[in-house]
């Protein structure tokens, strides 16, 4: 397909002095191998400063992640901060991950900021996301970046903005930067020229002062130090990581941390893996080999940022299995309040989270310890955000969503890898100085509570008319309700956009408590959950199901776990969705 007038357009602005010649070879490159494809999709439109910052493709290009899109985002940001903080000392903390021109993007952006006037600590080298969190309220920051595309592939790389309360940005912060952002329409708005002087290398000293918060996070030390040889194989999957995690767990007490080395180089090609994503057992399969080979009693994993963990556990029949993101925030829920419900350690002003599509087993747990349990929206910037709203009124305990991200303690704002696998390793020490392993613990727990059993798919739906497909489908879902779901009764419905929750036996009415989000939400007799949410970057529909099965005996564990899944296929087809 030729390229059309605006996006040949696009491409002699980037052909200009205002770019350097090696963009502007690499665009005569692709010029010259006559591939238009690739042109468009790097022209088409411009890199969008989403209202969590900018992920993308890196390469030249308005619709790529480079230091021209970079730049302009950050000098968008400089000004909103300048607007915000009037006659005020500034100040900004950068990290990066292990990706590819991370380190090279993390000086870019800390040389704009410095030309802003901006004070700067930039780490001396890749850090995890919760780090950067971490920093931000330690040095008393207005703002912070980090170089990361998480778990996306390795083609990808991100600019993802926290505010000073170490949260990603949010409302009104999140659209008012969106707005200085799309201000910048060139790079000679954006100032590149670095001022050396106000940027503060950190690292080290950093380091000490996280580890010194977390350690505070362990409820049973004694355990730890009669189990501190529990054999515990890590991959920081080439991320940053490694940077974190076996220090953490050394400080914690533990002396048997054995390393993937084969992915414990930090490397952006990530070169044993398809995908950097602990949520695939592909990019597990090395810890779990080498888990089995040395007889291991735990695996942990963390993404290229160290936000999102990974955790595999050995079945009663010797098989290596990996928990999902559900049965890890479930576990850790269960360990933190029982744990500190024994030490003597709750409070009635006690508080955790989770977010509305996660597994409702945690508020099962909450309530079984008289803890109170809050619902946000997905995203951790609203669990943060509740954090924040409560700060000296009631005690945050734990939080956690159905994407393998969990925040214990409050001194991180995001979602923390880093301590999760600190204390899912305590939880393993735990059982097994009472003679239990991991996975029999959960069991145990879904035996107690009820087995609740997860699944989500992702239908994706391209161009314009799929757009339009998604929002006839939430619309038809809205208009036509199911009375029933695969023979089950619905039995409430929670529509997060008008902010209703209607009970369909009683006709009340009652509000939903969080802010309007395009979410719908079926609960049925049974306890199962099906919630339908559009995706608000990509164009698909996600749809998650949680269904809950009796478990009277953890000797029923395998069959009930069977038939939950057998009932989670039963509503798919009923609602034909695949």
């Amino acid at each position: 397909m030729p390229l059309s007038p605006e996006i040949q357009h696009t491409i002699s602005t980037w052909l200009t002095p205002e770019y350097d010649a090696q963009t502007q070879q690499a665009i005569r490159d692709m010029q010259a191998a006559g591939q238009d494809d690739a042109l468009t999709d790097a022209f088409y439109r411009s890199l969008e400063f989403g209202t969590g910052g900018l992920r993308g493709i890196m390469g030249p290009g308005s619709n790529r992640m480079n230091r021209y899109t970079l730049g302009m985002a950050t000098q968008g940001l400089c000004n909103y901060l300048l607007q915000s903080f009037p006659n005020q000392e500034i100040k900004v903390a950068i990290a990066h991950d292990s990706r590819n021109n991370s380190p090279q993007f993390a000086e870019i952006a800390a040389g704009i900021f410095s030309a802003n006037g901006i004070i700067v600590y930039l780490f001396d080298s890749l850090r995890p996301t919760p780090e950067l969190s971490f920093a931000i309220r330690e040095l008393g920051c207005q703002s912070g970046c980090v170089i990361t595309a998480s778990h996306n592939p390795k083609e990808y790389n991100g600019y993802k903005v926290y505010w000073n309360d170490g949260s990603q940005v949010v409302a009104p912060h999140d659209t008012n930067i969106i707005i200085e952002v799309n201000k910048i329409t060139s790079p000679s708005e954006v100032k590149f020229a670095a001022d050396n002087s106000k940027i503060i290398r950190i690292g080290a000293d950093m380091d000490a002062k996280y580890f010194a918060e977390a350690k505070k996070l362990s409820i049973d030390p004694a355990a730890i130090q009669r189990q501190h040889d529990l054999n515990i194989v890590y991959t920081p999957i080439h991320g940053s990581g490694i940077t974190l995690v076996p220090g953490l767990l050394r400080e914690f007490g533990f002396t048997n941390v054995n390393v993937v080395q084969a992915q414990a180089t930090p490397d952006g090609n990530f070169p044993t893996v398809q995908s950097p994503n602990p949520e695939e057992k592909s990019a597990m399969q090395l810890a779990l080999d080498q888990a089995q080979a040395t007889n291991a009693d735990i695996v942990l994993a963390t993404d290229p940022d160290a936000d999102r963990v990974g955790v595999g556990v050995r079945n009663d029949k010797g098989e290596w299995v990996l928990l999902n993101g559900n049965q890890t925030a479930a576990m850790l829920t269960n360990y933190l309040l029982s744990a500190r419900h024994r030490a003597g350690q709750s409070t009635p002003q006690d508080f955790i989270v989770y977010t509305i599509v996660t597994s409702e087993i945690l508020g099962d747990i909450a309530h079984e310890y008289q803890v109170k349990s809050y619902r946000t929206l997905t995203g951790f910037k609203y669990i943060a955000g509740l954090i924040r709203d409560l700060e000296g009124q009631e005690t945050y305990i734990g939080g956690g969503e159905e994407s393998y991200g969990f925040l214990i303690g409050d001194f991180v704002r995001d979602k923390d890898a880093i301590s999760a696998c600190a204390l899912v390793a305590e939880m393993a020490a735990v059982a097994k100085d009472q003679g239990r392993t991991l996975y029999q613990e959960m069991v145990a727990m879904y035996a107690h509570y009820g087995l609740y059993v997860e699944d989500l798919i992702s239908l994706t739906k391209k161009g314009q008319r799929g757009a339009e497909e998604i929002q006839e489908m939430m619309a038809s879902l809205r208009a036509n309700p199911p009375a029933h779901i695969a023979g089950l009764k619905v039995v409430e419905i929670r529509d997060y956009k008008t902010g209703k929750i209607h009970d369909l036996a009683t006709g009340l009415s009652t509000e939903t408590g969080v802010e309007s989000s395009n979410v719908l939400q079926f609960l049925t007799e049974d306890g199962s959950k099906i919630s339908a949410r559009p995706s608000g970057t990509e164009p698909k529909i996600k749809f998650y199901f949680s269904v809950k099965q009796p478990l009277k005996s953890v000797v029923d564990y395998d069959l009930a776990n069977r038939l939950g899944h057998e009932k989670i296929k039963a509503i798919i087809a009923d609602m034909k969705l695949q």
